[in-house]
C-alpha cells in the first residue's frame, strides 16, 4: 500500500479545489476525535479505505499507550476488510459497529461485550442515518476511483451508503484509490431522489436494467477536509472450490426451478435472482451455468465469483448490484473485459439494491445462506447456540420478506456432524416461518408453500434432515403431538431448546 506526497497527483484528482487538499493519511487521521462517529465506505472487501483506517488505528494504539481513551462508533455498508474492520478492532478502537462485519477480531470482541454490535437490515441503514437514530456523522471516510472537474466522484467497486455518508457528515476524507480501474466511471446508478415520509414517491425500477439515478456522487467540497491518493487492492477472499455437498444443495434448487418453470409459475428467464455472499450460494450460481437457461438477470447485493461467470457466458444478461465481492482471479478477470461487464452490470446505493418496494414489484428469487432452521420454517441466520453473533442479518431480511420465493441453504449437519442444521426450535430467530419458501439442503429441497405448521415440520425432516438426527427429530415431533400445549405448531418447550444445551455440555446434538 502506498499513499502519495502531498500535492503530486497523477490525473485522477481533477478538481483544483479538491487537488489542493492532498494529504496523507496520518494527517487525515488526525482529524478524528475520541468519541467521534465515523462512516465509512465498503461493502464485503470491496471499495472500504485503504489507509486511513490503519493510520487511525496506530494512533489509537498511540493514544492507548499513553493511558488516554480513544474509541470510535464506526458506521459502514457492511463488512469490511482485516485494513479496517480488523486493524481498529485490534486497537480496542471500536466503541459501537453497524450494520453487519465478518472480521474475527470484531466478532470476538463483540461477543465478549468490548463493541457494542447494532445488527441492521442493510436497507434500513440510510433512512435510519437520516432521521438521526445513530446521532450526527462526525467524519465521513469514502474511498473513490476518481475525482471529476466538477468535484463529483466517480465510485469505486462499492457503493453502499457512500451517498448517505457524504451528504450527512460534517467533515469528509476522500481516499482516491488507484488500483481502482477509471473503467468503472458509468457502471453506477446513485438515486438522489428518497425522501422522507411523508414526501416519499415510488422508486421507479422494473427491470434490473433501469437507471434512475446519476454515474457519480455528489460532494459539498467545503465539507472536504483531506484527499488521500492509495494504491491498493480490495481484499476479498477466493472462494472454496465447490464440493459435492454444495453442488447437491446447488443442483435441488436448480431442479427446483425448472420445476416452476415447467409448471407455468416461472418465465422461463426466470425471475431476477438475489444472492447471499458465501461459498453455497456461489455454488448455486455456478449450477445455474448448465441449466440450460438463457437471458436471467440478479437483482441483488453483491456479484459474486458465480455470477460474474454467468454474466461471461451470457446466461445473465443485467446483473443490478451494490458491490462487486470477487475473488482476486474474478477481479482480474473483470478488469481485462471492464468495457464488457459495464454493458451488464449496475451498480446503486443499498438502500436502492435492497429496496423493499422494489424487492417485491420486480418478484425477486432470494437464496441465502442459514445457520439452522427450527422443523416449521424459522431461521436463525445470525447466532450461534443463540448468543454468540457469527456476521449478522445483513440484507436477508430485506429480500427474504418481499421475495416471490426465499430460499434458505445449508450444509444439513455443521461441525463435523455434531450440529444438526435442523432442529427442534431454533436458538435465535431471524427469519420467521412466514418468510421461508423453501428449505435446502444435500439431502433434499422442502418446499414450504401452503403448508399448515405440522405438514411444514414433517416435510423438512423427509427432505433435509440428516439421515443420523432423522429419527430424533420424528420422535420430538411425535411426541409433541401428545403433549404439547397445542396441536397448531406442537412443541414441547422444555424439550425444544435442548439440542443446543446438549452441544454446550457434550460436543454433540447426539444424544449419549
Amino acid at each position: 500500500m502506498t499513499t502519495t506526497t502531498p500535492g503530486v497527483t497523477t490525473g485522477r484528482i481533477r478538481h483544483a479545489g479538491l487537488r489542493s487538499k492532498l494529504t496523507t493519511a496520518e494527517a487525515a487521521a488526525a482529524l478524528i476525535a475520541n468519541g467521534d462517529t465515523v462512516a465509512m465506505s465498503g461493502f464485503t472487501g470491496a471499495g472500504y479505505p485503504k489507509a486511513v483506517p490503519l493510520a487511525l488505528a496506530q494512533r489509537i494504539t498511540a493514544a492507548h499507550d499513553a493511558g488516554e481513551p480513544f474509541q470510535i462508533r464506526l458506521l459502514t455498508g457492511a463488512s469490511t476488510a482485516p485494513e479496517l474492520d480488523g486493524a481498529l478492532a485490534r486497537a480496542d478502537g471500536l466503541s459501537m459497529r453497524l450494520p453487519f462485519q465478518s472480521d474475527p477480531h470484531g466478532r470476538d470482541r463483540i461477543n465478549d461485550g468490548s463493541i457494542d454490535y447494532v445488527d441492521v437490515h442493510l436497507s434500513h441503514v440510510a433512512a435510519n442515518t437520516w432521521f438521526g437514530f445513530y446521532g450526527d456523522v462526525d467524519t465521513a471516510v469514502v474511498e473513490v476511483a476518481g475525482i471529476n472537474e466538477d468535484g463529483s466522484l466517480i465510485p469505486s467497486t462499492s457503493i453502499g451508503n457512500n451517498k448517505t455518508w457524504l451528504d450527512v457528515a460534517r467533515k469528509i476524507v476522500i481516499e482516491v484509490n488507484h488500483w481502482q480501474p477509471l473503467g468503472l466511471e458509468g457502471m453506477h446508478d446513485v438515486y438522489y431522489g428518497t425522501a422522507r415520509p411523508p414526501a416519499r414517491r415510488p422508486v421507479m425500477i422494473t427491470d434490473p436494467a433501469d437507471r434512475i439515478g446519476s454515474t457519480s456522487l455528489h460532494v459539498d467540497p467545503a465539507k472536504v477536509v483531506a484527499v488521500v491518493e492509495t494504491d491498493a487492492p480490495d481484499r476479498n477472499s477466493p472462494f472454496a472450490p465447490v464440493d459435492e455437498t454444495s453442488s447437491m444443495i446447488a443442483a435441488h434448487l436448480v431442479e427446483f426451478l425448472a420445476h416452476e418453470v415447467s409448471a407455468g409459475r416461472l418465465p422461463d428467464t426466470l425471475l431476477p435472482l438475489q444472492s447471499g455472499v458465501g461459498n453455497v450460494p456461489n455454488a448455486v450460481l455456478t449450477g445455474l451455468q448448465a441449466s440450460g437457461l438463457r437471458g436471467l438477470t440478479a437483482y441483488t447485493e453483491v456479484i459474486q465469483d458465480g455470477l460474474l461467470s454467468l454474466i461471461r457466458a451470457g446466461v445473465v444478461r443485467t446483473a443490478s448490484c451494490t458491490s462487486l465481492a470477487l475473488s482476486p482471479d474474478a477481479n482480474e478477470e473483470f478488469r481485462r473485459d471492464i468495457d464488457f461487464y459495464r454493458q451488464h452490470i449496475v451498480m446503486r446505493t443499498q438502500e436502492i439494491s435492497n429496496h423493499p418496494e422494489v424487492v417485491r414489484r420486480l418478484g425477486v428469487i432470494a437464496m441465502n445462506g442459514m445457520i439452522e432452521s427450527d422443523l416449521y420454517g424459522n431461521v436463525n441466520s445470525t447466532h450461534v447456540m443463540g448468543s454468540r453473533i457469527m456476521n449478522g442479518i445483513g440484507g436477508s431480511g430485506d429480500f427474504a420478506r418481499n421475495a416471490f420465493f426465499s430460499a434458505f441453504l445449508s450444509p444439513s449437519t455443521a461441525k463435523g456432524g455434531t450440529i444438526s442444521s435442523i432442529v427442534p426450535m431454533v436458538s435465535h430467530v431471524d427469519h420467521t416461518e412466514h418468510d421461508t419458501t423453501l428449505i435446502v439442503t444435500e439431502q433434499g429441497i422442502a418446499d414450504l408453500r401452503g403448508l399448515s405448521p405440522r405438514q411444514r415440520a414433517q416435510r423438512i425432516i423427509d427432505r433435509c434432515a440428516h439421515p443420523d438426527y432423522r429419527p430424533l427429530l420424528q420422535d420430538y415431533v411425535d411426541r409433541a403431538a401428545r403433549g404439547s400445549y397445542g396441536m397448531h405448531t406442537p412443541h414441547l418447550l422444555g424439550e425444544a431448546l435442548s439440542w443446543h444445551e446438549r452441544w454446550l455440555e457434550t460436543g454433540t446434538m447426539l444424544p449419549a
